[in-house]
């Protein structure tokens, strides 16, 4: 079968993520467990389906920007369905403005998703606390707010919820009027919408109900009007009332948090004495800086899958001369990549926009330098020094500087059997020649 080319676009399409559980995205589906330290999705899923099944558990998933979460939480979703659990995953920034939020837009944003998940499945249920306290709202802030005339709940709430987003005044007054109330909507968002569904979906013998509440770590590392930096002020200030929620609950949350002063008040408030789950990336080198031939092999995999998606793993690396003209430039893309997994489609994507398959190394390489240019605009002068410390120490320190390299993906962390080591992202290694 030869190459389809717009199919091969798709798969290669770097804001594109994989949904494991579909069959059509199942064959580009690559397992990096064996070389990013551990069986991270596992053990999230036992934590949940072996060890709590029938308790409510609180779990944290973070990583680098890009470096595959979301298509590893579909995964997640997909293994958790087969074990018979409801799942609702959804991404937050659809229903909430990310650079601005708070713990009730969060909350509010589960009870629409639910409710909208539920009622898909013909389970319809209507939070009277909800409708009088929008309504009560309507009528002191002079802007109607009515829930009970919709046919479904999830309607409902996400007008409120779409307004909300669009209007940062309406926002604002929203904020005010729920903060007082916070308890409240958390106790009605327990009582009368999480355990009323579990009942009615245990009664369906499903086992029990998971949220998966991804891109929350797309909060901003900024101050917030109290002065705080927001990633801190909503998942260690307030961690606790986010882990109140009576079902299983999986948070995104920054990267920078774990390597903050507040890491140790994160893992306790928000999980429960549980350090988040980290999702590295995939290793090109080991700590020495020799190849990760483990590493490597498995994103020569990820490239050649989205291009051969029908043909067996072991006769992939058979068909490169139809992908590259160059046998040595899958090696180049996969290693000029860092094991980050947007930025390896994106470069791939690039080639595409430039000439069909085969591709010539002249070709990625002009990728590669566009790249590379772009990404030095973007350092600052009094970044460089801390790049360097960083490429020849292998770590970073917990101070917002080092915070920010990892936001802006100048440094990448990594995992191996000897444990965590961080190196810059190899476009910047190529700059300044470490």
């Amino acid at each position: 079968m030869s190459l389809d080319l717009t199919r091969f676009a798709k798969a290669c399409n770097p804001s594109r993520t994989l949904m494991v559980g579909n069959a059509e995205d199942q064959p580009y589906y690559i397992d990096f467990a064996s070389v990013r330290g551990g069986k991270i999705i596992e053990a999230l899923e036992r934590t949940i389906a072996r060890l709590s099944p029938n308790e409510p558990t609180c779990q944290l998933f973070t990583g680098h920007i890009g470096c595959g979460k979301s298509t590893e939480l579909y995964r997640l979703k997909a293994d958790l369905e087969q074990q018979n659990f409801y799942v609702v995953y959804f991404e937050a920034d659809q229903d909430l403005e990310v650079d601005d939020v708070d713990v009730t837009d969060i909350l509010l944003a589960i009870a629409r998703q639910v409710s909208e998940g539920l009622e898909k499945i013909g389970i319809r249920l209507k939070p009277s606390y909800f409708e009088r306290m929008f309504a009560e709202m309507g009528a002191i802030l002079k802007t109607p707010i009515e829930l009970s005339g919709e046919a479904e709940f999830s309607i409902g709430i996400g007008k409120v919820i779409a307004r909300t987003k669009s209007s940062p005044q309406f926002r604002s007054q929203l904020r005010q009027y729920l903060e007082t109330r916070t308890g409240s909507i958390l106790e009605s968002l327990n009582q009368e919408l999480l355990d009323k569904a579990i009942a009615e979906l245990q009664r369906r013998q499903k086992r029990g109900l998971v949220v998966i509440v991804d891109n929350l770590d797309r909060v901003e590392n900024r101050l917030n009007g109290s002065g705080r930096l927001q990633p801190e002020y909503l998942f260690i200030d307030r961690g606790m009332q986010l882990r109140e929620l009576n079902c299983h609950v999986v948070y995104t949350v920054p990267l920078a948090l774990m390597f903050s002063s507040e890491g140790e008040a994160l893992k306790n408030r928000l999980g429960g004495g549980v350090a988040p789950k980290v999702l590295p990336m995939v290793p090109v080198l080991q700590e020495d800086g020799t190849v990760n031939l483990e590493g490597m092999a498995l994103l020569q995999q990820m490239v050649l899958a989205r291009a051969f998606p029908e043909t067996h793993f072991s006769q992939r690396i058979d068909r490169l001369s139809e992908l590259f003209d160059h046998p040595t430039s899958l090696d180049r893309l996969c290693q000029f990549s860092g094991g980050h997994m947007r930025n390896l489609l994106g470069l791939l994507f690039g080639c595409l926009q430039q000439q069909d398959p085969p591709f010539s190394l002249a070709c990625l390489e002009a990728v590669i330098r566009t790249y590379k240019d772009d990404l030095a605009l973007t350092v600052k002068d009094e970044q460089w020094p801390l790049l360097k410390e960083v490429a020849q120490k292998k770590t970073i320190g917990n101070e917002p500087k080092y915070q920010h390299l990892l936001a802006s993906l100048y440094v990448f962390e990594y995992r191996g059997q000897t444990g965590r080591w961080f190196d810059l992202n190899p476009a910047l290694k190529e700059i300044i020649k470490v």
